[in-house]
């Protein structure tokens, strides 16, 4: 039986990794792309936690690194679904670091993944809707919406003309021109 809607806190994932050699580059650092496919990992499992469904990765935003994460470092990746939509579910992700020994700790980075859940032959389906139950989730669900439209817009999914959240954010709700 499917479910019409899930907190948002069901989709929560946390993974922690430590940092070994074969996935550091020369520096000793972290391997971007090695990061990048955990984070996808992550966010992979809450998307499919929240529709019970297979999911593909449909985009990834910017994902920006802040400071480097060093050969032993234990790495944690925590990320829980923002918001659903039809069938595809934008997907937070925040990925931390702890030297141990030092006890520094400090986040790396930040991102959204947007996934799409699909059947067994590969076409989109319906997924439940989202609900925010925290002040963070409320942020992070009601600038969903304004997020997905920038993507469409950028992957020429959607005209800019169309983008109502976007039009709202930099021209405010004002229906007349002047």
């Amino acid at each position: 039986m499917s479910r019409k809607s899930k907190f948002a806190n069901e989709s929560l994932v946390t993974m922690t990794e430590m940092v070994l050699p074969n996935d550091t580059n020369t520096l000793n650092n972290m391997m971007g792309g090695r990061m990048m496919h955990l984070m996808d990992i992550a966010s992979a499992i809450s998307a499919q936690k929240h529709s019970n469904r297979i999911v593909v990765t449909a985009s990834a935003d910017n994902i920006s690194f802040t400071k480097a994460i060093s050969l032993g470092d234990v790495v944690t990746i925590e990320s829980h679904v923002t918001r659903a939509f039809t069938s595809s579910m934008e997907v937070y992700v925040k990925v931390s670091a702890e030297n141990i020994p030092t006890g520094e700790k400090f986040v790396s980075n930040e991102a959204f993944f947007t996934f799409v859940a699909v059947d067994q032959s590969g076409n989109p389906i319906n997924v439940p809707e989202c609900i925010p139950e925290t002040e963070k989730e409320t942020e992070l669900f009601e600038g969903a919406l304004r997020r997905r439209q920038l993507r469409l817009v950028l992957a020429k999914r959607l005209s800019p003309d169309d983008a109502t959240e976007l039009k709202s954010l930099f021209f405010g709700n004002s229906k007349t021109k002047k």
